[in-house]
């Protein structure tokens, strides 16, 4: 498994972090069907339960956001990405249909209200660690272009960032040729709900992608 680590600098603003890094071999196909079945189920039980105003209330959303204050973002100009899935379900648009192993992360993070990071493990250079962004660096956000990430927690490898709660960069993105998966669960509202989503991304990831050599590690901020 790819060495994951929380720097001092962010450790200091968010003490409850508590990162599941999630790595395994898989089969990605461009979609399947009996998982959007799942998908619009939670879309609809999220629908009967929750309203738009209430989208960003959930506590591992609210922990996310306060998250982003510590590091000098504004939550309501930068959406945590589970936030922004949230948003998308309440105004009554269906969630982006990308290939099976997106659709997968998007599910659990949907449900979890965790921001998700997913990656081609093939394509990260060295170990990742966790710090914030800075001034002018570069980062291209899948689907987004050129995102200011200064005050944004990031993920960088050797090269530079990879990943940050609103979106993952371009360089290590997950397509049809991904064979093994580097998943990032980012639960700065502590290790309560933590353990219960790592066993359904598990079942989620063997079910639709044919998880196989499954590796799970839990990071706590300050250890």
């Amino acid at each position: 498994m790819i060495q994951v680590s929380i720097s001092e600098e962010i450790a200091g603003k968010c003490p409850d972090l508590h990162v599941a890094v999630i790595s395994c071999d898989l089969q990605n196909t461009a979609s399947n069907p009996q998982l959007w079945q799942e998908i619009q189920q939670a879309e609809e039980q999220l629908r009967s339960q929750c309203t738009l105003q209430q989208a960003n209330k959930l506590p591992s959303i609210q922990a996310t956001r306060q998250a982003y204050k510590a590091c000098g973002k504004d939550p309501n100009r930068y959406r945590p990405s589970a936030e922004s899935l949230r948003r998308r379900v309440l105004r009554d648009l269906p969630l982006y249909r990308i290939d099976t192993l997106v659709d997968v992360i998007n599910l659990i993070s949907l449900v979890s209200g965790y921001s998700i990071g997913g990656f081609d493990a093939d394509k990260i250079q060295g170990p990742l660690v966790l710090g914030i962004g800075r001034e002018g660096e570069p980062y291209q956000g899948i689907g987004r272009g050129e995102l200011n990430i200064a005050g944004l927690p990031v993920y960088r490898d050797r090269l530079g960032g990879i990943g940050t709660p609103t979106s993952d960069e371009e360089r290590t993105k997950i397509g049809l040729d991904t064979r093994h998966l580097l998943m990032i669960i980012n639960a700065y509202s502590g290790e309560a709900g933590l353990e219960t989503t790592i066993h359904n991304s598990i079942d989620l990831l063997k079910r639709y992608v044919s998880a196989t050599h499954v590796e799970v590690n839990i990071i706590k901020a300050g250890s």
